[in-house]
């Protein structure tokens, strides 16, 4: 039963994993840019959700909509005016305007509402299902529910929608898009933004459980790089898939062995991935945004 119950937390912490990664895979798999600031993007969605729960009293939940709307236009300004003028130079000169974006974002942080811990209260925060002897938490099911939504209609978005299939010919091709007359800039505002808006989303729907601080988003964004590596750079529902691998890992290697060795076992899972299938377990070889997008 122990096992049982161990296997429903795995799945469900898995969600949240899954939530913060597709937005993650979806900004590589089409701008093809490593977003290291995407921790703090996190970071920031959780404290526009607080601020709108001590402000108005608005529920986390409610107040998701907003918060995926401010985290897109944040998204965009940030793809405009930082990543868009740097996007033909060197990948080291990506990863340093990104990683100092994060740093920035961390300090500023800190300098506004400082260190402190800041959480919200609400009636459904400790409500847990009762399965027999199985205890499942609400809010961390209705984060696993949310993960497979977004995953459903991501996929959809791409398939079935003509914008979509934009996203997709610039994923997979970027000048063979631009020759056919698909506006590659104004894809690419579009993909980090719809990428912002999923963690954004993902920042509401932790809020009922985590407490946000300034570096809040420092170990979710490097379990997300785990599990885009794991699930294949680029593939969404790799990236779910993914996600529920690290949560179920995480919960076994907590029960199985010790609680402070779970980093371990996931890290070195994504070393024996990064050599023996670079590509990601989900992907069929191809490159990136092939894989991901269709």
């Amino acid at each position: 039963m122990t096992i049982l119950q161990t296997l429903i937390s795995g799945i469900l912490l898995g969600g949240i994993y899954s939530l913060i990664s597709m937005g993650l895979n979806l900004i590589l798999g089409v701008v093809r840019i490593i977003n290291f600031a995407h921790g703090e993007l996190l970071m920031i969605s959780m404290y526009i959700s607080f601020l709108f729960y001590t402000t108005w009293g608005m529920d986390p939940y409610v107040s998701a909509i907003l918060v995926i709307i401010c985290l897109f236009l944040l998204g965009v300004i940030t793809q405009r005016i930082m990543i868009q003028p740097i996007l033909d130079t060197p990948a080291s000169t990506k990863i340093f305007a990104t990683l100092g974006l994060s740093i920035a974002l961390q300090n500023l942080a800190l300098m506004t509402v400082s260190a402190d811990h800041f959480s919200v209260r609400t009636s459904y925060q400790s409500a847990v299902i009762h399965i027999g002897e199985l205890v499942v938490s609400v809010p961390r099911l209705i984060a696993f529910v949310t993960a497979i939504t977004v995953a459903v209609l991501l996929y959809l978005f791409l398939q079935k929608t003509m914008t979509g299939k934009a996203v997709r010919a610039v994923a997979m091709q970027r000048q063979a898009a631009y020759l056919m007359g698909v506006n590659v800039k104004r894809i690419y505002l579009l993909a980090f933004g719809i990428g912002s808006a999923l963690v954004g989303l993902a920042g509401a729907m932790l809020m009922p459980i985590y407490s946000v601080y300034p570096t809040v988003g420092t170990s979710f964004v490097l379990i997300a790089f785990v599990v885009v590596v794991l699930g294949g750079m680029g593939s969404m529902f790799g990236a779910f898939f993914g996600g529920l691998i690290i949560g179920l890992v995480e919960a076994l290697s907590g029960v199985l062995f010790s609680p402070g060795l779970k980093e371990a076992v996931y890290f070195a899972i994504f070393i024996l991935v990064l050599l023996f299938r670079p590509s990601g377990i989900f992907s069929l070889g191809k490159g990136a945004g092939e894989v991901g997008l269709k």
